[in-house]
């Protein structure tokens, strides 16, 4: 068996595992508490004191029988994404919504069901994307509690777990094909030639721009961000927001395969660098401390490091394939 893990809050996590439990390809779950900041809590000091855990469970799962995205069509299912801190009648930070990981593989598929969550409703998403920091199991009586209580409190119609999941429309929008043949990297001598300095030295030698220098910064107009090496698309306007931090800030890139991600252990610091594919561009790091509701990501990036293209000339610029990811 193909074995894997995800770590699932949505509310009471009494009825998210009855749910869960029921589900073919799931091999075993378990209830606890995540991603807070104390050490082995307990159900009184979650519900009444500032822990910051999310009750949340662990789903053992079998990734050739049932696949994350489908999980997480499941999780989609029976949780109202758009309330923050609450699920029906329970109220408070334990009932957040959130999608905890161990491989970061995961992360892209998690943003890429949200993204495609986001669509059905017109308020912000509000469920978390973030790797596991710790999970805590509950009390004996919490695991399983609906096969040990039938009449147990749930908010959930457990019933669903037996209805298939709905077809996906044939007719949705997919992203356009990421044909690494279209984009090129000019040679050393061209690049001296069709970049300042300042773009040469960041992308090709990973320096950094003065923070608040570049006007990318403050841009906030529809359009698409595109590598100024290659022209590669890198990020939309769409998921570009003002994070306070003087560098051009995103919650992801327009799609997952235009970037790479670096271990970068200089200046005495462990951050992600993130460079384009094709290129190979230094663009910049990502970060765990973007908004919350945009699954919690900021892709901190030079803006030297890109061209600006506005939506209006992405027609004639050759990207009217990605003016569906604008707007």
């Amino acid at each position: 068996m193909n074995i894997k893990t995800i770590y699932l809050a949505g509310g009471c996590f009494w009825g998210m595992e009855g749910y869960f439990k029921r589900l073919n390809g799931v091999l075993a779950t378990q209830t606890g508490y995540a991603n807070g900041h104390t050490e082995n809590p307990n159900y009184e000091e979650v519900c009444k004191q500032n822990t910051g855990h999310a009750e949340t469970i662990k789903v053992e799962y079998d990734a050739d029988v049932l696949s994350l995205t489908n999980i997480l069509r499941h999780f989609f299912r029976i949780v109202d994404p758009t309330t923050l801190n609450r699920q029906a009648h329970d109220i408070g930070t334990q009932y957040r919504s959130g999608i905890y990981y161990t491989d970061t593989l995961d992360r892209d598929i998690i943003q890429a069901a949200i993204k495609a969550e986001q669509g059905r409703y017109q308020a912000p998403i509000v469920v978390e994307n973030l790797p596991l920091q710790q999970f805590f199991p509950a009390e004996e009586y919490h695991q399983d509690y609906l096969e040990k209580n039938p009449q147990g409190y749930c908010h959930i119609d457990l019933q669903k777990a037996r209805e298939p999941l709905p077809e996906l429309p044939k007719t949705a929008t997919s992203a356009p094909a990421y044909d690494t043949k279209t984009f090129h990297k000019p040679d050393a001598a061209t690049l001296h030639q069709q970049l300042g300095e300042e773009a040469y030295q960041i992308t090709q030698n990973a320096g950094t721009e003065r923070p608040y220098s570049h006007p990318y910064d403050e841009l906030f107009v529809p359009g698409i961000y595109v590598d100024i090496v290659s022209g590669e698309p890198l990020f939309s306007s769409r998921d570009k927001f003002n994070s306070g931090c003087g560098w051009p800030a995103f919650s992801q890139p327009i799609q997952s395969e235009v970037i790479s991600e670096h271990q970068d252990n200089s200046l005495g610091m462990q951050r992600t660098e993130v460079r384009s594919q094709q290129a190979d561009s230094h663009l910049g790091h990502v970060f765990n401390d973007g908004p919350q509701e945009r699954g919690g990501l900021r892709y901190c990036i030079n803006g030297a490091s890109l061209r600006f293209i506005p939506y209006d000339e992405m027609d004639a610029a050759g990207y009217a394939a990605y003016k569906d990811m604008v707007k």
